[in-house]
C-alpha cells in the first residue's frame, strides 16, 4: 500500500479533529463514504447555490451520482457555467462563481496542527476557499493527514500532482500544475468551513 493510501491511528485522527476545532473550522467525522454523503445532504440546503470543483472525492461518497438524480432540487453554477458558450462570458461567469453560496471540495493534505492545504492549475477553486464562497464544505479522507505543512506540500507534489495530471492527460489531453496554494491555518467566520473526515482513503 502507497504511504499516502494509509490512514492514521484513531488518536492521530482524534487530535487533528480537536486542532481544526481550535483553528475554527467546523470538523465532522465520519467512518464511511455513505456517511459522508448523507453530512453533505444535511449541510447543503434543497434550493441552494452551489458550485463543487473538481474532486475525486466527492465522485467516491457518491456526491456526482446523488445530484445526476437529484440535481433540479438545486442551482447547481457549473451547469450555468458549461452552458455559455462565449469563452469570455465563461471566464467571467466562472470569476463570479467564487462567490456562490455554497462551495465544495477537497484538500490534498491536512496537516496535524489542522491546517489544510489545497493547490491548482487555475486558482478557480482555491479561489473560493479562502473568502469569496459564503460556506465551505471540505470531504477528505483520513489519509490525507500529514504530520505538518512540508510533509503535505511533499505529499501533493510527489503523489497527488502526478495522478492529477495523468487524469487531466487522459480526459482532456492537458497537463496540470501546481500553480496556485492555500494553507488554510484558521477561519474567523464562525460555521463557514465544513471538514467532512472520513476515516476511509479517499482521493489522491
Amino acid at each position: 500500500m502507497n504511504k499516502y493510501s494509509v490512514i492514521p491511528s484513531d488518536e492521530v485522527i482524534n487530535d487533528v479533529i480537536e486542532k481544526l476545532k481550535e483553528n475554527g473550522f467546523n470538523p465532522i467525522l465520519v467512518d464511511t463514504k455513505e456517511q459522508a454523503l448523507e453530512k453533505i445532504k444535511e449541510l447543503l440546503p434543497k434550493g441552494s447555490e452551489f458550485l463543487a470543483g473538481s474532486s475525486i472525492s466527492l465522485n467516491e461518497i457518491g456526491f456526482g451520482d446523488y445530484m445526476k438524480e437529484n440535481g433540479g432540487d438545486y442551482k447547481n453554477v457549473s451547469d450555468i457555467i458549461r452552458s455559455e458558450n462565449d469563452e469570455t462570458k465563461r471566464g467571467d461567469l466562472r470569476r463570479k462563481a467564487a462567490t456562490t453560496d455554497y462551495m465544495l471540495g477537497s484538500v490534498g493534505a491536512i496537516t496535524q496542527d489542522g491546517y489544510l492545504i489545497a493547490v491548482d492549475a487555475t486558482g478557480s477553486r482555491v479561489g473560493s476557499y479562502l473568502f469569496a464562497a459564503k460556506n465551505l464544505i471540505i470531504v477528505a479522507g483520513a489519509n490525507k493527514i500529514v504530520q505538518d505543512i512540508n510533509d503535505g506540500m511533499k505529499r501533493i507534489r510527489e503523489y497527488v500532482y502526478p495522478l492529477e495530471d495523468k487524469r487531466l492527460m487522459g480526459m482532456y489531453n492537458v497537463h496540470s500544475s501546481t500553480a496556485k496554494w492555500i494553507i488554510f491555518e484558521r477561519e474567523k467566520t464562525p460555521e463557514r468551513v465544513h471538514v467532512i473526515l472520513v476515516k476511509e482513503a479517499l482521493g489522491f
